[in-house]
């Protein structure tokens, strides 16, 4: 059976690396400053990252339904015999809730998967029902692989900035206005989909060491019989600056010896709600 993989940009996972890799990809929209973009297509994440350093209010929203239907009649239209749609998590989106009612016209076709992750452990879910896909695996077999996995994963992140957070009513403006008088730089936690405070961190210099400790205890506690090789680790942020970005992986990589460590540019979902600078790590269990 035909099975094709198809994601939106909130993975991280952009339309022509989809392309190269037999993945489908849909483009999420982007709002800024009242306008409307789409990720990867008309906006960059370097364009928007200047833009919020402007003052520029940024958002993004779920996919139009016209946009998602039109994919998948576009993949069946070329040969595939099922779908597996894996959106962003259904505790972060309304995407997911859209796209299980539209499948219901599908008849068995579209099989929509409610991963519970975003971006950076998203990506490596796509890359696992690609991998599945290939094994020959239905759709319906990948989709319950993939949720019965969904919480093998965390992310954590530091924030530069508590200003976008407080935007989005995450945080209080009181709260955010203490933090920034003391430099302090909260820490989250991205496990089952939900946003988490982690701890708080005071000053620059702290802050990637504490990522490299907080994941080290997730690999030595919930992944300590786990292979590394059957872990995906990646360093991920929202730098302005390439260099910022390589100097990190670096010393994630020098931390981690045992593991592979790569680079991935948070989606512009999770960059809309912690602004430019922001630095995480992230794992996966992966196939």
């Amino acid at each position: 059976m035909q099975v094709a993989v198809m994601t939106d940009t909130n993975s991280g996972i952009s339309v022509q690396e989809g392309q190269e890799n037999g993945i489908w990809v849909l483009p999420m929209p982007v709002i800024v400053d009242g306008q409307n973009y789409t990720e990867g297509v008309d906006l960059t994440h370097a364009e928007l990252y200047a833009a919020m350093e402007a003052g520029k209010a940024a958002h993004t929203s779920q996919p139009a339904p016209g946009d998602v239907t039109d994919l998948w009649d576009r993949i069946l239209s070329e040969g595939a015999e099922q779908i597996v749609y894996i959106p962003m998590s259904s505790s972060l989106s309304s995407s997911y809730e859209t796209a299980k009612q539209l499948s219901r016209e599908y008849e068995g076709k579209v099989f929509v998967v409610n991963n519970r992750r975003i971006s950076v452990t998203q990506r490596s879910s796509v890359y696992d029902a690609l991998y599945l896909s290939k094994l020959g695996k239905d759709a319906s077999e990948i989709k319950t692989q993939l949720e019965k996995n969904a919480y093998d994963a965390s992310i954590y992140i530091c924030v530069n900035t508590l200003k976008y957070l407080k935007q989005s009513s995450r945080v209080t403006a009181a709260g955010a206005s203490l933090a920034t008088a003391m430099n302090l730089h909260p820490v989250l936690n991205i496990r089952g989909g939900k946003l988490d405070a982690q701890c708080v961190v005071r000053g620059d210099k702290h802050t990637q060491k504490t990522l490299i400790r907080l994941m080290e205890a997730d690999l030595e506690k919930r992944f300590r019989y786990i292979s590394p090789k059957e872990i995906t680790l990646a360093t991920a942020g929202t730098f302005v600056n390439a260099e910022d970005a390589q100097a990190w992986t670096e010393r994630a990589q020098k931390a981690f010896p045992d593991y592979k460590v790569t680079y991935e540019e948070l989606s512009c979902s999770i960059a809309c709600h912690v602004g430019s600078n922001s630095i995480a790590i992230a794992m996966a269990l992966r196939y």
